[in-house]
């Protein structure tokens, strides 16, 4: 049964959609897979992304038009919404959930937020020569070390990745700056337990590995040249690598205009292997168990998803969930994927074990779909 509207609702059921075409989001309940209402007045959300904060009761919305919104997921009610910026791609909360911090294409850099109030408490330009700004990508919180709440993330236009550690208001941020990681990091991820850094690179074939251990963090290249001695294919839609998978002690990667899914040994940084697919790779993501890889596609593939399984590294089951298949989430015992079709106005809840579809919601222009265990995990 559904809960009432009076039932209260524990945060851990709970998600939002994001209505890519209407500025609003839809709060969703995972246990019973039902729609609980919507929230409106989100500006452009064309590209945008969600994180939680640490008790799951707001979800902050970076909307493609600079918005930073607060949403009450518990009220369905927008508490806050300030224009932070002219073009924003995304964000990460600090680790002890006191900040929340905007990455910016213009004007390019990063902006801190106080997550109670959103007042301003730290501003990044990314100027990495005078009067040059580079957008910035790959956002991503990680564990502090005595120094203040610390967020990693790469210059797309500088060819550099900046270490922030943010003490808090009234004090300036320290930064590191580590250079020559390669031409044009695109997006990055951060492992599950917090030590690497890993920058995509657009520019050229590879991988910029960044070790936050060490006392004098330094890019190295991995997997250069995966695609050397191929015809480069045009790259229809980039890679999110927010969602590559890490299962064990194996990554799961897609490489960039190819139709392939590399494998990665997360010891030793060197592939092992690599999985054909119908298309070219956009999200890449695991079932929480590890036991399974999900990939959806960029053009002419988006209306279909393929399945790998970890232990024979096979394709074993290929799905056409609806047209324009945009994003999936796992729930976080892999008992449901979630799955939008932004162009079929669909979302359909599948059980990964059976891949029989379970629920069906009709959305306007769903994309991004975000659970709040989101907030349990480094750099989500």
């Amino acid at each position: 049964m559904q809960p009432s509207a009076s039932e209260p609702v524990g945060t851990g059921d709970l998600g939002v959609i994001i209505e890519r075409a209407t500025g609003k989001v839809a709060i969703i309940n995972s246990s019973h897979m039902t729609i609980l209402g919507e929230v409106a007045g989100l500006g452009d959300l064309s590209h945008a992304s969600v994180v939680f904060s640490r008790d799951e009761r707001y979800a902050f919305v970076f909307g493609r038009d600079g918005a930073l919104s607060k949403v009450n997921i518990l009220t369905r009610k927008l508490e806050a919404r300030i224009m932070q910026a002219g073009n924003s791609i995304g964000g990460a909360m600090s680790q002890d959930g006191r900040y929340v911090a905007a990455q910016n294409y213009t004007p390019g850099g990063v902006k801190v937020f106080d997550a109670r109030t959103l007042e301003l408490v730290a501003d990044i330009p990314a100027e990495y020569a005078p009067g040059k700004l580079s957008r910035v990508v790959g956002l991503v919180d990680a564990p502090n070390v005595g120094q203040g709440q610390r967020f990693v993330f790469s210059l797309f236009d500088a060819d550099e990745v900046w270490i922030a550690d943010v003490p808090g208001a009234g004090q300036p941020p320290r930064i590191q700056k580590i250079t020559q990681v390669g031409h044009q990091p695109y997006d990055a991820l951060i492992s599950p337990e917090g030590r690497h850094y890993i920058a995509g690179l657009f520019g050229e074939d590879g991988l910029a590995l960044i070790d936050l251990w060490s006392p004098q963090p330094k890019a190295r290249k991995i997997l250069s040249g995966y695609g050397r001695g191929q015809e480069p294919l045009p790259v229809y839609k980039m890679p999110h690598l927010r969602g590559w998978a890490v299962a064990g002690r194996h990554a799961y990667l897609p490489a960039i205009g190819r139709h392939e899914v590399l494998v990665v040994d997360t010891d030793t940084w060197q592939e092992i292997a690599r999985i054909p697919v119908l298309g070219q790779p956009v999200f890449v993501m695991a079932r929480p168990d590890g036991r399974q890889v999900w990939v959806n596609f960029a053009v002419p593939d988006y209306s279909r998803v393929q399945v790998i399984d970890t232990a024979s590294r096979q394709v074993i089951r290929t799905l056409e969930p609806g047209k324009a298949v945009l994003h999936m989430e796992f729930s976080p015992r892999a008992d449901q994927v979630w799955i939008s079709s932004r162009d079929a106005n669909l979302v359909s809840v599948i059980d990964p074990s059976s891949f029989d579809t379970l629920q069906t919601l009709s959305i306007d222009a769903p994309s991004g779909i975000f659970l709040t265990h989101r907030a349990g995990r480094i750099g989500f």
